[in-house]
């Protein structure tokens, strides 16, 4: 069995750090400075950054922050929000990132995608695809973190994607986000049976068990989470968490070897 990457997914508002419940209710739940150092000394695999309102405002990357960020971060990132421009991309490689996260302008403009992947390697493009099920039950990509229907189908869009250069799919339900209930299995399996590259499902894990599901049963190559490593307990106080490497390798590998 592959190694299945297991990565805490930070929402960032201004210079802060929220969580959401199914992409609504925006609480603040510190500084992402802090939380970078935290992960840091827990030997975490890799982390996301999505900044949730660079597209809602029509700005670009908040580069001065994102380099703050890479200045305390000793594992790979991720950063997504607000990239509509290939020298954006060059700019946020220079400060440290390795991969680079669209959304949004993945569904407005896919050459994007094709012509992001040309100029900087597949390796380093994730196209970030958010899902809920619409009226009538079936999914639906929404853009715009998530006040946008698209008419969009996930699978036909990923493989889209994948076709254009796209080198990992971030694929995150809207319905899961938050709940602590687990990942969408039937959606990440859907996904990930039609492509060749990596998978990261997001949206709805608990515990560790759930990484396990998304694996196992979706085919997911990586894992995402938000919640479950900023939250604790019941009441949901905030406490920036992560169970050790050691602990989570064992339960995914003795989940794969039965």
């Amino acid at each position: 069995m592959l190694k299945t990457r297991v990565i805490p997914c930070l929402l960032l508002k201004n210079r802060g750090l929220i969580k959401t419940i199914k992409f609504k209710d925006p609480k603040y739940v510190g500084d992402p400075i802090n939380a970078v150092r935290i992960f840091n000394e827990k030997e975490v695999d890799e982390l996301i950054f999505l900044d949730t309102t660079a597209t809602l405002e029509n700005r670009k990357p908040n580069f001065q922050f994102i380099s703050e960020i890479a200045s305390e971060c000793f594992m790979p990132f991720g950063y997504g929000g607000g990239i509509r421009d290939v020298n954006d991309i060059k700019e946020i490689f220079n400060l440290g990132v390795e991969k680079i996260i669209i959304n949004s302008y993945a569904v407005e403009n896919p050459d994007f995608i094709r012509k992001a992947s040309e100029l900087y390697g597949s390796q380093s493009i994730v196209v970030s695809i958010d899902v809920k099920k619409n009226f009538f039950g079936k999914y639906e990509i929404y853009t715009q973190s998530g006040k946008k229907p698209t008419k969009l189908d996930p699978v036909e869009f990923a493989v889209k994607m994948q076709e254009f250069g796209a080198g990992e799919i971030f694929l995150n339900s809207i319905d899961r986000d938050g709940t602590l209930q687990g990942y969408d299995i039937e959606l990440i399996k859907k996904v990930s049976e039609s492509l060749s590259i990596s998978v990261i499902a997001s949206g709805g894990a608990g515990k560790i068990e759930d990484f396990v599901d998304a694996a196992k049963k979706g085919g997911a190559s990586a894992v995402a989470a938000g919640s479950m490593f900023i939250f604790h307990g019941k009441y949901r106080a905030v406490l920036i968490n992560y169970p050790s490497p050691g602990l989570i390798e064992r339960i995914l590998r003795d989940s794969f070897s039965i």
